[in-house]
């Protein structure tokens, strides 16, 4: 029995008595589940008096079954019948619902699992749908679930002018601390969307929990999120997407294990000494994706403190590390990257070019860090208003 009642779990506590009469939308993917891990899709269309309308499905899909940067064509839902809409095709445009797909509701509702931090997109696809709601005169509603790597803790730099994308589409720092809904405030505000929004927060939620405290099931968020350790190292190991090195994509630990061909990880794991981390050497063959077929030296981390280990920090260093071990082979992901050619996909996810090109001049890892703090303490001032959960 979870100690946590989701947003969604009070809802179905309610019989849904908010959503009566309604015509509504739902965005959605397989987070979308009650304690009971009963889908909300499947429990609104066999309700009374709530008219589920449409679905739509943010990045990897309504059922979640498309890997990365892969568009998803709409289709009828073949559990419930309802349209799906997807909100990630093959271009920018299909990020954001169209106005035609809105006219026939009146509430869209935002149900899934966030990991707090900012290069996950589905908070952005939210903010897209906020958007076009705003400018439908439709009410938006989200169901708030915990932030899944704790409500307390901020790391990272904002974003500078040039540098907004689907991986960073609001000037927030790279690890939030803040839950689906407050952000959903925060932006609301930020962004001066004049929007009906309503959260419904999740009971007996308190920031400083672990996700193991809140006693709720772990449902994959997306295809390359398998588990709560993949998510704790998520804010760092989603850095090496920018790079030519393997994130693990292809093999059933992606984002923890990392390496290539030509890097040595015992010399690396050597090297690092990093709060609350132990590093592995090992050895991994990528299924598909980077380096498919050949097999990657590199590092495992091992989280052995999660309130000591500072994730972005961490694979700052190990970046630096690994560009310093071979820069001839080390490179930076030059091909597009979210709809994105320019700025590459490196600076997009540190939000500027500056950690790229320290990093490149030899700036000790450290010193990258410490440069956040005032970004850090910036937003912790900014976000305070929004907190749903003291």
């Amino acid at each position: 029995m979870s100690r946590v009642a989701t947003g969604l779990d009070q809802m179905v506590a309610s019989g849904f008595k908010a959503w009566k009469g309604r015509r509504v939308g739902l965005i959605a993917n397989p987070t979308s589940v009650d304690a009971r891990l009963r889908h909300l899709a499947d429990l609104l269309h066999a309700t009374p008096n709530v008219h589920l309308m449409a679905l739509f499905g943010p990045e990897h899909g309504i059922r979640a079954d498309a890997q990365d940067m892969i568009g998803v064509d709409s289709h009828d839902d073949p559990i419930t019948g309802i349209p799906v809409f997807s909100l990630y095709g093959d271009d920018v445009a299909a990020l954001a619902p169209k106005r035609e797909w809105l006219e026939m509701l009146d509430l869209l509702i935002f149900d899934v699992q966030d990991i707090g931090t900012r290069y996950y997109t589905f908070a952005w696809t939210m903010l897209y749908a906020m958007r076009v709601a705003a400018e439908a005169g439709l009410s938006f509603t989200v169901l708030d679930r915990p932030n899944p790597i704790g409500g307390t803790l901020i790391e990272g730099p904002s974003i500078e002018p040039g540098f907004i994308s689907f991986v960073g589409a609001h000037s927030i720092p790279t690890r939030h601390g803040l839950t689906v809904g407050e952000l959903a405030l925060l932006l609301r505000n930020e962004c001066r969307l004049d929007l009906d929004l309503q959260v419904f927060a999740c009971s007996d939620y308190r920031r400083t929990m672990t996700w193991t405290e809140t006693g709720l099931p772990w449902v994959m968020p997306s295809p390359n999120m398998p588990t709560l350790d993949t998510a704790l190292v998520y804010p760092g190991g989603c850095l090496i997407e920018g790079t030519n090195l393997s994130e693990g994509r292809g093999t059933t630990r992606p984002f923890e294990l990392w390496g290539a061909p030509w890097l040595d990880g015992h010399r690396l794991a050597a090297e690092l000494g990093l709060p609350g981390l132990h590093l592995r050497p090992c050895a991994f063959r990528p299924t598909f994706h980077k380096h498919a077929g050949q097999v990657c030296h590199g590092c495992q981390p091992h989280v052995t403190d999660p309130a000591a280990f500072r994730p972005l920090a961490a694979y700052t260093a190990l970046l630096a590390a690994a560009r310093a071990q071979d820069p001839d082979r080390f490179t930076w992901r030059t091909e597009p990257y979210e709809f994105v050619r320019d700025p590459i996909a490196i600076d997009l996810l540190f939000g500027s070019s500056q950690v790229r090109k320290a990093i490149e001049d030899g700036v000790l890892a450290r010193d990258i860090a410490s440069s956040w703090s005032n970004h850090e303490a910036e937003f912790a001032s900014r976000r305070a208003p929004y907190l749903l959960y003291k």
